[in-house]
């Protein structure tokens, strides 16, 4: 298995910022436009299926994204210290330390268009692996 970054656009489409906009859920009086910032990348994790079939899953687990603002943040807006936090998580510690486990789901889009795999990742469960001790 392998954790694939890949380039996307910076911005949103014009169809999707309407939709993406976001007002006071509190104050129906005062709701200001609050534009939700598009991640520039795409995460997706690469393997092997049960049958020997490479499949790629783009991860679209809230999770990833808000690790990603965060590195950005911590690393001064310098993008290649952040995406490299991230990758030490999603591959160095999930991939190499933990048990990974990934919910799956999809979306009307490609449902719709009945793709081969239409799914994507849609959450990762990683308790840490418990090597089985030994019985004597």
């Amino acid at each position: 298995m392998s954790f694939e970054i890949e380039e996307d656009e910076r911005e949103w489409k014009n169809e999707w910022k309407e939709i993406r906009k976001q007002g006071d859920l509190f104050d129906s009086d005062k709701s200001p436009e609050i534009q939700i910032p598009k991640l520039p990348y795409k995460f997706s994790y690469k393997f092997l299926d049960d049958e020997g079939v490479s499949s790629t899953l783009m991860i679209e687990d809230w999770e990833i994204g808000a690790l990603y603002w965060n590195c950005l943040r911590a690393a001064e807006d310098i993008e290649a210290i952040a995406l490299e936090k991230v990758r030490k998580k999603y591959e160095g510690e999930f991939l190499k330390e933990k048990d990974i486990y990934l919910f799956l789901g999809t979306t009307k889009e490609w449902h719709m268009r009945r793709a081969n795999n239409p799914f994507v990742i849609i959450g990762i469960f990683y308790p840490k692996q418990e090597s089985q001790i030994s019985l004597f």
